[in-house]
């Protein structure tokens, strides 16, 4: 599906937008609540993401195919490990089974699992046989990606000696792993995080409880890019979020200030203000605890027509795809000018915008949602647009709500 995306002739961008709950927090919960059936969950993402988590999470046995969920892997991975009794072949896309899982491999293996490589050592697909893990310490890398932690996390409290967890170099994306933890808080389960090591105690069974899901605050950065982008007086109100919220990439709030967004929180809603201008040439930002928003910055800075240095951006590499590439290469058909390399993006300002271009998404969701306000400063055309559904199915729906114009080519 290919779509041609107009800004509003009005440039009034008041509007409400419900967003769906964060998928983080989603696929986390559903493997907790495959642990402790007295878990109930309301507004679950309504995410692919979210429902090949909740499809592959109910089977013993078979193939279990989680597509592009790259977060569906980890944790299943996890799961399916520590289950006596199952036994099944985890795999997924092609883009899947050229990332690497080996780490987290390697860390159950050693806590006594029984996972073997079907293909190619250190990559799905991915044979798993349930078992007994008794081993209570581990160690691995932490500075490849926090979801490898949250997997051993999210099993340790049913584990009959709990889980003590080693982390290895640079911790990445350390607010995922507060998440992690968080939610275990929640439902009882006592654990500490000090220095590098996270211990999580064992915990047999949890009182019947309702969680609910935080809306996703990733995906409320493309709404803070459509309001930085457009006059000022601009609103937009988005919920349902908190002020205390588990997600790492409700960082958003500070980061857009400099772009003159303000938000003001009321109840379990925010409002996003174009309150001015902004005055800085270049941001600069380190965003190792919330490389998600790389590439919602990096458009939203050369719609504004300034520079960017980003940095902490290493785990880019290994996602939908590599993202860091992918944003070279289509904001350089834009007209940009920037460098990346293993970890940093650098983009100069510029005051040029090539109209009428075709951003192609490299089956990544973020990269369709990330171009999309530059609708409000020129034509753009998004290719494979319905990639969106991976965590975000209403995203075009409600882009038409603030009266951007969307036609399919």
């Amino acid at each position: 599906m290919k779509l041609q995306l107009l800004g509003p002739s009005n440039n009034l961008l008041n509007a409400h937008i419900k967003i769906t709950g964060s998928k983080s927090e989603s696929n986390r919960l559903l493997l907790l609540k495959a642990l402790y059936p007295g878990i109930a969950i309301n507004n679950l993402s309504n995410s692919d993401d979210a429902a090949v988590m909740r499809q592959g999470i109910s089977m013993k046995e078979g193939k279990v195919d989680i597509h592009h969920a790259g977060t569906a892997m980890r944790f299943l991975t996890a799961f399916f490990a520590s289950q006596e009794g199952a036994n099944v072949i985890l795999t997924g896309s092609n883009r899947m089974q050229e990332r690497p899982i080996k780490v987290l491999v390697n860390a159950l293996n050693k806590l006594g699992a029984e996972i073997d490589y079907l293909e190619n050592e250190g990559y799905p697909p991915l044979r798993i046989k349930g078992r007994k893990l008794t081993e209570p310490k581990v160690s691995l890398p932490a500075d490849i990606s926090s979801q490898y932690i949250s997997a051993l996390l999210l099993i340790a409290p049913g584990l009959e000696n709990g889980l003590e967890l080693e982390l290895i170099g640079k911790i990445t994306s350390v607010p995922y792993i507060k998440m992690t933890l968080g939610l275990l808080k929640q439902i009882g389960v006592e654990s500490d995080f000090s220095g590098n090591i996270v211990r999580v105690l064992p915990k047999k069974s949890a009182s019947d409880i309702t969680l609910t899901v935080e809306s996703d605050w990733s995906s409320a950065s493309y709404f803070y890019s459509i309001v930085a982008l457009s006059e000022i007086g601009t609103q937009i109100s988005l919920s349902s979020y908190r002020k205390d919220s588990l997600q790492g990439d409700s960082i958003l709030k500070e980061i857009y200030e400099l772009f003159g967004v303000k938000t003001e929180f009321e109840e379990d809603s925010i409002t996003l203000f174009k309150a001015g201008t902004h005055e800085l040439n270049t941001i600069k930002y380190d965003l190792a605890n919330a490389p998600d928003l790389a590439q919602t910055i990096a458009v939203t800075c050369f719609g504004l027509g300034i520079g960017c240095h980003l940095t902490g951006l290493h785990t880019l590499k290994i996602k939908e795809t590599d993202r860091l590439v992918a944003l070279k290469n289509e904001l350089s058909k834009l007209g940009a000018k920037l460098a990346v390399t293993n970890n940093t993006l650098t983009l100069e300002s510029s005051g040029t915008l090539a109209s009428g271009t075709a951003i192609d998404t490299y089956n990544d969701h973020r990269m369709a949602m990330a171009f999309a306000p530059l609708a409000l400063n020129m034509e753009i055309v998004i290719n494979d647009a319905e990639v969106v559904s991976k965590s975000y199915p209403d995203f075009w729906k409600d882009l038409e709500q603030l009266g951007i114009k969307i036609k399919a080519l």
